[in-house]
């Protein structure tokens, strides 16, 4: 038997939906391997994908298989977690022959003989039928030829999620391992926290991760980025109105509205997520006397396409743990710097305090857009799946079209907006 999720899962999850067309014009053109080694040097030690995201899961095998990653860091030492039932934007397939052949493509891409966290892909999509189905089917592989460790479910609407979840341990009497929910735990929406964890408890779920940060773009200064697959976000104008408003409002503050939605998510979710979360030690860091360890920590999906990205996101990261390490300190708020004669420790202090009050000056902002969410699927939506279960190798893969659906988004850490936010010396995040 396993160990519980919740004592191995690290609390940081590189997530890898930006290696796909979708985020970037030529995902084969991104340093794949170069981020992922790097990301490994640095502490991390999970990584999520799926077969939806176009070639991710391939690149992420292909850098997992680098020499410097096989000699450096044995598969045991970090996490995979990936997917299975999303095919294409419209296209679903939950049955067992499906569930089968996603596992095994996905050992093979991955290079390993085990995945340790497999959710069902989207969940609200398909019946609940459909998924009690393909999570026995996924628990019959783990308890058979063990190379599945735990299993879990994804989407996007917090009671949908909350629903199978109960749904799934009234019917089998075991509780999932995960629940991954997308832009429902950021400065515009906290549903997942107020409507979807005390259910989920309730459900026996052990871990919660988070992902999304920035509500698929639409906490951006600029707005919702509107590339090749032109603007398919779901958020109403009136939302988007109020979403500028306040990045407006922040930007007359010296801040930039991602920055503070940014730091605000990891910053909150792992402390207010805690009791779905992990007791990993953040970033393997166990000999730093300055860095939490022995407590509890929400977990967080992040992504990035860049070298630069990612160090600064872990430059973040860092910051946000040393100013939990005491929360009972009070600090003035207002601009500062982590140069002049403040600590390290001190500056996270008062950097947090900072982003506590412009996350309530932009909350406030969005007056009755605040806890929205919009509907996933959306109206009309039918399954274009047409033939179920194994298809051969040639035939596995389905085109991935533009969605007119609702994606699940990977991350906004590609957009231009953010390259900005990275490439500012004098940006304080």
């Amino acid at each position: 038997m396993n160990p519980p999720l919740s004592s191995v899962l690290p609390p940081l999850i590189f997530g890898t939906a930006t290696f796909n067309s979708q985020y970037n014009k030529d995902p084969l053109a991104l340093p794949t391997t170069t981020l992922v080694e790097r990301a490994l040097k640095l502490g991390i030690r999970a990584f999520d994908t799926s077969p939806y995201y176009g070639p991710a899961e391939e690149l992420l095998g292909r850098a997992l298989d680098s020499d410097l990653v096989r000699l450096q860091f044995l598969r045991e030492s970090y996490f995979l977690v990936t997917k299975v039932g999303r095919i294409a934007a419209s296209s679903f397939d939950y049955t067992p022959a499906w569930i089968r052949h996603s596992v095994r493509r996905s050992l093979k891409r991955l290079h390993t003989d085990y995945l340790d966290l497999i959710y069902c892909h989207d969940v609200e999509f398909v019946t609940p039928n459909e998924v009690l189905i393909a999570v026995q089917e996924l628990r019959r592989i783990r308890d058979t030829d063990k190379s599945i460790k735990y299993i879990g479910i994804s989407g996007y609407p917090v009671n949908v999620l909350a629903d199978l979840a109960t749904m799934i341990l009234q019917e089998t009497g075991e509780p999932l391992d995960a629940v991954m929910s997308y832009a429902n735990f950021t400065l515009q929406n906290t549903r997942l926290l107020t409507e979807g964890v005390p259910r989920l408890l309730e459900a026996g779920v052990d871990v919660v991760p988070n992902a999304s940060l920035l509500g698929m773009g639409l906490l951006r200064k600029d707005g919702i980025p509107v590339g090749g697959m032109g603007d398919w976000h779901p958020a109403p104008n009136g939302l988007r109105e109020a979403i500028h408003t306040a990045g407006t409002w922040a930007e007359m503050q010296g801040e930039k509205l991602e920055v503070v939605a940014i730091r605000f998510g990891l910053e909150t979710w792992m402390r207010e997520g805690k009791a779905v979360g992990t007791s990993v030690d953040p970033l393997h860091i166990e000999d730093d006397p300055d860095c939490p360890t022995k407590a509890k920590y929400g977990v967080s999906v992040i992504g990035v396409s860049k070298i630069e990205e990612l160090d600064e996101t872990l430059r973040i990261w860092r910051s946000v743990l040393d100013g939990l390490a005491d929360e009972d300190l009070e600090q003035e708020t207002g601009a500062m710097t982590p140069r002049d004669a403040l600590t390290d420790h001190e500056w996270s202090l008062r950097r947090r305090q900072s982003i506590r009050a412009q996350a309530k000056g932009i909350t406030s902002l969005m007056g009755e857009w605040v806890d929205y969410a919009w509907a996933s699927p959306g109206k009309g939506f039918v399954n274009e799946r047409r033939i179920f279960g194994a298809v051969d190798e040639v035939e596995e893969v389905e085109p991935h079209e533009t969605p007119d659906a609702l994606l699940t988004p990977p991350t906004e850490a590609a957009d231009d907006d953010m390259d900005e936010v990275m490439e500012d010396p004098d940006c304080q995040i």
